[in-house]
């Protein structure tokens, strides 16, 4: 059997702790029999040759930028078969300048409401919030997400804009409260997966710091989605 290759992509803003986070995952990669490749930048992604024998990309960049070639090699390798994962803004806050990134993810992050304004003292605790991730009928089913039930969180809650095109796993509402000027509970995709050509992509929106990352069926989310993004026999 062919070793699987996986490649870790890492960098962006400093807060999510790039290294950090992703050096959580790579004993588990390895553990499954991954071939792990760990690179600081996206500079890889215009590497054809590197794209087209790697089966997983494991992407924690936070907001940077990217070219066009580089984006236009990523998503030419997961049109061809290459799992493309990641968790938090690695993932759904990358790259907002490029249109076709977004495309190819199926959704961007646009804020994570905060406290009541007279409890907040200027951390990055102002914006964690106490809120459920809400398993779908269809999360329920999925391998990737089957047995796990819904879960409280207190961290960073995701709103997230989307398309029609991702199966969600997961939702989280976030209420209207007296303070936000929207006026009627939001429904947002918590978890999802998208097929695009013969590649698999899997977002996992919680993830902020490293105590999310590890809360058991965060990881396990994310550990099972890098399982089930990797290419299967079928693209390869």
């Amino acid at each position: 059997m062919t070793q699987k290759r996986a490649l870790v992509v890492r960098g962006g803003w400093e807060g999510h702790e790039p290294v950090k986070a992703t050096e959580l995952f790579l004993p588990f990669l390895r553990n499954n029999g991954y071939a792990v490749r760990v690179e600081e930048s996206t500079d890889v992604y215009a590497d054809t040759a590197e794209m087209a024998g790697t089966d997983l990309v494991v992407q924690c960049v936070t907001m940077s930028e990217i070219t066009r070639e580089q984006v236009a090699g990523l998503s030419s390798a997961v049109v061809a078969g290459t799992g493309f994962t990641g968790w938090h803004g690695g993932i759904a806050d990358s790259f907002r300048a490029s249109a076709d990134y977004l495309h190819l993810v199926g959704g961007q992050f646009a804020t994570h409401p905060g406290k009541e304004p007279c409890e907040r003292r200027g951390g990055a605790e102002d914006n964690f919030l106490p809120h459920t991730i809400t398993l779908t009928e269809a999360g329920r089913a999925h391998p990737v997400t089957a047995g796990i039930e819904d879960f409280e969180l207190d961290t960073e809650q995701y709103w997230v804009l989307h398309d029609d095109l991702i199966d969600v796993l997961a939702t989280t509402t976030h209420p209207a409260r007296p303070w936000q000027p929207w006026h009627r509970p939001v429904t947002s995709p918590a978890v999802w997966t998208r097929r695009w050509g013969a590649g698999r992509v899997l977002v996992t929106t919680p993830g902020h710091s490293l105590d999310v990352l590890e809360h058991p069926d965060v990881r396990t989310i994310i550990e099972r989605g890098m399982l089930w993004a990797t290419r299967t026999a079928s693209a390869s």
